[in-house]
């Protein structure tokens, strides 16, 4: 019997992408505006805030982590995304500029990004409805500072039973531990629950790892034979999410 729905917030609820693309349009022409007449070459802001989302999800090179990890170990997550506009600023030739800029540019691509940020469409409306059948579970990675403002931005506390941040826990999907907590949350055994995420890494080998049922939200992705982590089912969007867990429910 399905008591308990484990679900991942961006990419799966939320269109996080969406957001991001939005904030970085406006990024991209800020830092335009703001400093491409100080170069004797075009500044591509649109490359500029990619590398910027790249950042902030942390996509290093072995020499980006030895900089910017003491950063977020020693000071904050905030003092690395400001360190990090100012090297990007300055590998685009603008040097020292004030970390009152850097804080604005900063800013300004959370603000943007959080006014874009919602659930994808229908989803709310499924959640208020699963909610009255099951415990829902929202596990989520990422820092608190990125994360809590989205989970405000959308009220979902209003909407699911409750909410596990990565970056509070002792460890993030796909650890084994994260998924004994929700379980534990939602007073079932993990042949009663079903994670719905759209990382194979993350929500489907953790769910997996943990011997519950894993629905994996495919959007664009392949499925690489290569990685062997094979969802239970698939859906191509999240518009798809309510029919199949209907579905797994009656039967």
């Amino acid at each position: 019997m399905l008591k308990a729905l484990f679900l991942d917030m961006d990419e799966t609820l939320c269109d996080t992408m969406s957001a991001n693309e939005q904030a970085k349009s406006q990024m991209g022409l800020y830092v335009e505006k703001q400093f491409g007449q100080q170069l004797t070459v075009t500044l591509d802001g649109e490359a500029f805030a990619s590398d910027y989302v790249h950042g902030i999800y942390r996509e290093w090179s072995p020499s980006q982590r030895e900089r910017y990890m003491p950063i977020i170990e020693q000071q904050s997550e905030g003092a690395y995304r400001i360190q990090l506009i100012r090297d990007l600023l300055a590998r685009c030739g603008i040097d020292n500029v004030e970390e009152a800029e850097a804080i604005f540019i900063q800013q300004k691509f959370d603000k943007d990004r959080i006014a874009a940020f919602d659930f994808y469409p229908g989803i709310a409306e499924f959640l208020q409805t699963a909610r009255q059948l099951f415990t829902l579970v929202v596990i989520t990675n990422g820092p608190v500072y990125s994360q809590i403002p989205k989970i405000e931005r959308v009220k979902l506390a209003d909407y699911v039973d409750h909410i596990i941040i990565g970056g509070q826990e002792p460890e993030q999907k796909p650890a084994v531990s994260i998924f004994e907590k929700a379980l534990k949350l939602a007073a079932c055994e993990a042949h009663e629950a079903i994670q719905v995420g759209d990382s194979l890494h993350s929500d489907i080998q953790g769910a997996n790892n943990s011997g519950i049922t894993s629905v994996w939200v495919q959007h664009q992705q392949p499925l690489d034979a290569e990685l062997g982590i094979n969802p239970s089912h698939t859906v191509l969007t999240p518009a798809e999410i309510p029919a199949l867990i209907r579905d797994i429910h009656g039967k």
